[in-house]
């Protein structure tokens, strides 16, 4: 990797980790630059603006979000463990977090505003995305006689997306696990009475 690379990189980690736990707003650059060590100057010859390297921190956590729960959903041979490593993964930002400071999509839907339409349509794409992989984890069910041919699959990915970011929302303000565990078992329970064959 050259050494423009290398600096680019850096200002994406240190970033990333600002954004996500101190707030996209509240983040300013002179909080990179100190995170960094690096100069006003030598962070624009990378980022044209904050707000660029505000939509790239965000994309670089949603992609790595996205990489690693694919994979686990892969890994899996049935409908039910799918679902559950997206259950999983919601409750791992309370538990274990891979990415520090809760779900960057949540952390951006609470925060972002009009003012900010890119990086608020670069959140709006990323829900997209994870809504349709809910859907097709249900309808591929339903496809392999997991599921049941009347469940619909967006009311399923709504419901769990919703209420699991309502999960995080409510653990991550009191400091606690409880509200995310019970998220999860009831999500879990749910998903194997009314949803699986």
């Amino acid at each position: 990797m050259r050494s423009s690379e290398m600096t680019k990189a850096k200002v994406l980690k240190e970033a990333t980790a600002l954004f996500n736990t101190k707030g996209y707003k509240s983040t300013s650059l002179s909080d990179i630059t100190e995170a960094t060590g690096l100069t006003k100057g030598a962070i624009y010859r990378h980022f044209e603006s904050k707000e660029s390297l505000e939509i790239e921190a965000f994309q670089k956590m949603m992609q790595a979000i996205f990489v690693t729960l694919n994979e686990k959903i892969k890994a899996e041979n049935n409908t039910r463990d799918k679902l559950f490593c997206v259950l999983n993964l919601f409750q791992s930002y309370i538990t274990n977090p891979f990415i520090i400071g809760g779900c960057p999509l949540l952390n951006v839907a609470v925060e972002v505003d009009d003012t900010n339409l890119e990086l608020k349509q670069k959140a709006q794409q990323a829900l997209f995305v994870f809504r349709d992989s809910v859907e097709k984890i249900i309808i591929n069910g339903k496809t392999h006689k997991q599921v049941r041919n009347l469940v619909n699959e967006k009311l399923v990915a709504t419901i769990l997306i919703s209420t699991l970011e309502g999960g995080v929302m409510m653990s991550k303000l009191q400091n606690s696990n409880a509200d995310i565990e019970i998220v999860v078992n009831h999500l879990k329970n749910w998903i194997v009475s009314d949803i699986l064959l």
